[in-house]
């Protein structure tokens, strides 16, 4: 009986998560059963739905989630807590991080070693040592061409790799996204590098409150430096928001951050408005097509503006434990009502008042949160993994 309950205590704790091995990148980690944050429907397999019906058919993804980005509330969901390989969606997590640290008006002149560590492969903006660049110019490298050069530029800015990995290790403890390790703050492929559907929506989530944030990942070209008073133009990468490789522009999007590999595939976080309410989709990994993750994120955005508005929580993305968020265990009493409860919680609703119409709620009075681990576990879980070394060439976006 002893070593049964010291045995749970370590996957409360999460310390079952953080002394994972490394894995093949092509071998996705099932969620942990311990896992149950944002509610213990969230931790089982399968679709979880309820009060709607006529989800969309043909969605090949290996996970996904569909949330309401004010509210937090799960309104649908398959294998959420999955964890799998990120790719550069994981550069929502960065832009958490390390976003507000710098003024998007300062000056920076790269140096060879700013870049000098960029993975082999990688999605590039185009960065050269001696140009200097603005904050801003940077950030627009991060979130339109998912460049790896800026990551790093920035990443050496803030102290280096390993500071800036452990950094955001310790940002998703604070978030709450207990399924995240982070190995590289570029995204890039690198064992034992993984994240869930659950867990990046969180990141986008939190992400969107900052006024920059928003805009970086709502403009869709820019002029950036190309040495001298010479510019050229970037496009951003997420083809719902420019309507490109044959798709058309998704009314209403306005973000947040798509991501491809070979092995971690192509993996979307995309958020949209219409009448004033606004839902975040998750998807990684569809079966097929560079297109698909796109679709599958449109097909899930169109039953959560249409058949799903009558659907009824099955979970909820938590806040940060830094502002407020609930960090007790739940009762054996709670955790049979979450399903039930979570309908009815209460998160501010659609109809705030403000400049933009997808404000987000701030605070988090009657947000309904079973939560896997106490607020003080999870801020010792800020070990950093270090930037990996060696790289397989596979490009990242």
């Amino acid at each position: 009986m002893r070593d049964s309950s010291r045995l749970t205590r370590r996957a409360v704790l999460g310390l079952t998560a953080a002394a994972l091995p490394l894995s093949p990148l092509s071998m996705a980690t099932p969620a942990s059963a311990a896992t149950v944050i944002g509610g213990e429907r969230l931790a089982r397999g399968g679709v979880q739905v309820r009060g709607a019906t006529g989800l969309p058919k043909k969605i090949t993804a290996h996970a996904w989630l569909l949330a309401d980005c004010e509210s937090g509330e799960v309104l649908a969901s398959f294998d959420a807590h999955r964890r799998l390989a990120p790719a550069s969606t994981l550069k929502m997590l960065f832009a958490d991080t390390v976003l507000k640290k710098f003024e998007r008006t300062e000056r920076y002149r790269v140096k060879d070693a700013d870049i000098s560590d960029v993975p082999a492969g990688s999605s590039l903006v185009g960065i050269k040592p001696g140009i200097t660049y603005t904050v801003e110019q940077l950030w627009q490298g991060v979130f339109l061409r998912s460049g790896n050069d800026a990551v790093h530029v920035l990443a050496h800015m803030n102290g280096g790799i390993a500071k800036t990995v452990a950094e955001m290790q310790a940002k998703a403890a604070d978030l709450q996204a207990l399924d995240t390790r982070v190995v590289s703050p570029d995204g890039f492929d690198h064992p034992g590098q993984l994240s869930s559907a659950y867990d990046l929506t969180l990141f986008a989530r939190h992400g969107l409150k900052d006024d920059d944030f928003r805009g970086y990942c709502g403009t869709r070209t820019a002029n950036f430096p190309a040495g001298g008073k010479k510019t050229f133009q970037i496009q951003n990468t997420d083809r719902l928001l420019t309507g490109s490789w044959g798709l058309g522009v998704y009314k209403g999007l306005f973000g947040v951050k798509n991501g491809y590999t070979s092995h971690a595939g192509n993996t979307f976080t995309g958020g949209a408005t219409r009448g004033g309410r606004t839902l975040l989709v998750t998807v990684m990994h569809p079966d097929s097509g560079s297109n698909a993750v796109y679709e599958e994120t449109a097909a899930l955005l169109d039953w959560g503006f249409g058949k799903g508005s009558s659907a009824q929580a099955v979970g909820m993305l938590v806040d940060p434990l830094s502002e407020g968020g609930a960090s007790a265990s739940p009762s054996p009493t709670t955790a049979k009502g979450a399903a039930g409860a979570a309908g009815t919680g209460a998160a501010a609703g659609s109809g705030s008042s403000g400049p933009s119409p997808w404000r987000l709620a701030e605070g988090g009075a009657g947000t309904l949160a079973l939560l896997g681990a106490g607020a003080w576990a999870l801020r010792r879980r800020r070990r950093a993994a270090g930037a990996g070394a060696g790289s397989d060439g596979t490009p990242v976006s």
